[in-house]
């Protein structure tokens, strides 16, 4: 397979390799910085920080037989920085970078019990880093952990620890005690019991939704336990079931974010779905009562969906929730009206989803949406949709007939109209055009290298430097390789520098330019109405095909059921 991508050409402009820079061993992740200032890496000796201009290491977090496979970074404050890591044997950790300096803040999941060992799946920082949400499993219970995290009393702390530090002419911090972690929201996966009670608007419809999702799992149960001696459904399927989350930032009008009063950038709320559910939940990020840390959060939003969740986006903005269904639907929820914005059927019938994402950087408006929705099958395909309009879908690659073409990464770039990275499991890697479909730019590593890990390949995008960062290891066949060149590299191209991607880029928008997007309640009203009569025709032709279908089925029911009777 690499002989033959070695001989294959690639058919367009080709953006060559801009530096390479050696990497620490067994580099597992990368993450840049909103600000771009800084790349984050994960290795088998611990975390390192570098400096993106030029690209120096910026300090160093190392410790003996830790390797860190997970990390995420985010800007805290003007000179301060939080990261999320989680390594080889699930425990996550929150890190800071200050004044040059990585110090160790908190364990997430401190095993106190080696026999209630508990394991961190995933960690993610919201934006600013005041909240940070683990996906924990122990003892086959799996459940979501949000931690509002002391952002303000940690840089007073890590403020004074510099000083200190720079009067004593020391360099460790090993005796500061950090601000500890708030007691966590725990959100568990959701189950009918028979003292299940619900206050406010969801008391009739919320335990409604959820026998659904327990029929439909228990169906599924007793057809696959015809044939096999399966266990009960509830051990079957809180051992696998997982969850995903997003961070949502405040949304005027919306019911739920009123009752919170918060700054534009600080997160409001977290929505969250289970494997095999048919709803999506929203709980209001607060922090846990004092006396009362063990009462598990009630959801103060759901959003119903005809079939299984399979995949989520958000985005940017946080207002737009695009899911994918089973049976091809992809669903987009508005979070400003508390409606469904659109329900979308592909031609992807044949072939689970497997990613959805949003193209655009920013939606400043509903009135066009474009979604990215990549199937297990390797088929990719582009939903438009928005209010008024008429959705379309278009198949932008069909399914490949060699694995070696499935995606293995596919992400939108901020910086570049309506293109998106691509990289294959073979290590080709090019931006796809949306609209035009034909790849405008292929990415060529040096002869020496080839992409490490492309069925999980490590990189980073930095928006602001406009530049991909992926790792590369040394390819052992090419005979013209010296020893010098190292084992593992940071392979770097700046899209900016060539013309070819130059009348693509884009600059990001302002703050000022995504609150457009929140528009008044009249303003909101008025274009609900105007929707509503310019569909008018359409509803009413929908209504007057209805009832014929209703009078065909009362004229020929009677007839099939003397037919029945006769015989």
């Amino acid at each position: 397979m690499e002989a033959a991508f070695k001989a294959e050409k690639p058919r367009g402009e080709t953006l060559e390799l801009s530096s390479a820079k050696k990497l620490p061993q067994n580099t597992n992740c990368l993450a840049c910085s909103e600000d771009g200032r800084y790349l984050s890496l994960g290795h088998s000796q611990g975390l390192s920080v570098w400096c993106v201009s030029p690209l120096i290491s910026a300090a160093d977090w190392l410790e003996d037989r830790l390797e860190i496979t997970s990390i995420q970074m985010t800007r805290m404050a003007e000179a301060a920085y939080l990261l999320g890591t989680i390594d080889d044997m699930g425990v996550a950790r929150v890190f800071a970078f200050h004044c040059d300096k990585i110090h160790l803040l908190s364990v997430v999941n401190i095993m106190e019990d080696i026999n209630k060992r508990s394991v961190c799946l995933t960690f993610e920082l919201s934006q600013g880093g005041h909240y940070g949400a683990a996906t924990i499993s122990c003892n086959s219970a799996i459940w979501l952990e949000v931690h509002h995290f002391p952002s303000e009393t940690w840089l007073k702390e890590l403020q004074t620890t510099v000083s200190q530090a720079q009067e004593s002419n020391s360099s460790g911090d090993k005796d500061v005690k950090w601000s500890p972690l708030s007691v966590p929201n725990k959100i568990q996966p959701p189950e009918i019991s028979a003292g299940m009670s619900l206050k406010g608007p969801l008391k009739d419809i919320f335990p409604h939704y959820l026998a659904v999702d327990v029929d439909t799992r228990r169906h599924e149960w007793e057809k696959h336990s015809c044939n096999t001696n399966a266990e009960k459904p509830k051990q079957a399927n809180e051992s696998t079931r997982c969850c995903t989350q997003h961070f949502l930032l405040p949304c005027p009008l919306f019911p739920g974010d009123s009752k919170v009063k918060s700054l534009p950038d600080l997160p409001v709320a977290v929505c969250v779905w289970w494997s095999g559910s048919h709803y999506l939940l929203q709980y209001l990020l607060q922090k846990a009562q004092k006396n009362k840390p063990d009462v598990e959060p009630t959801p103060d939003v759901l959003w119903p969906n005809a079939k299984e969740i399979l995949c989520s986006a958000v985005s940017r903005c946080t207002r737009y929730i695009a899911l994918g269904l089973n049976n091809a639907l992809v669903c987009v929820w508005d979070r400003q009206s508390g409606s469904q914005l659109s329900v979308v059927s592909t031609s992807a019938a044949h072939s689970a989803f497997f990613r959805i994402q949003f193209v655009d950087y920013c939606h400043v408006s509903a009135d066009e949406l474009r979604l990215l929705v990549v199937c297990k099958s390797g088929e990719i395909h582009t939903v438009t949709t928005g209010r008024g309009t008429q959705s379309c879908t278009m198949l932008l690659t069909e399914r490949p007939k060699d694995s070696g073409y499935l995606p293995t990464i596919t992400a939108p770039v901020p910086f570049l109209q309506s293109m998106f990275l691509v990289v294959q499991r073979n290590g080709k890697m090019f931006i796809q055009d949306v609209i035009n479909k034909a790849p405008p730019c292929f990415l060529i590593p040096p002869k020496t290298h080839l992409i490490a890990t492309p069925c999980n390949p490590v990189y980073a995008l930095n928006t602001k430097q406009q530049t991909l960062f992926i790792r590369g290891n040394q390819d052992s066949s090419y005979r013209e390789s010296s020893k010098k060149v190292s084992q593992s590299q940071l392979l770097i191209f700046h899209f900016g520098a060539t013309d070819i991607l130059k009348r693509y880029i884009v600059s990001p928008p302002s703050p000022q330019q995504e609150s457009l997007s929140f528009v008044t309640l009249e303003e909101t009203c008025n274009r609900y109405l105007q929707q509503r009569a310019l569909s008018v025709d359409e509803r009413n032709k929908a209504i007057t095909q209805t009832w014929k279908r209703l009078q065909d089925t009362a004229v020929t029911a009677p007839q099939r059921h003397s037919g029945a009777e006769a015989n």
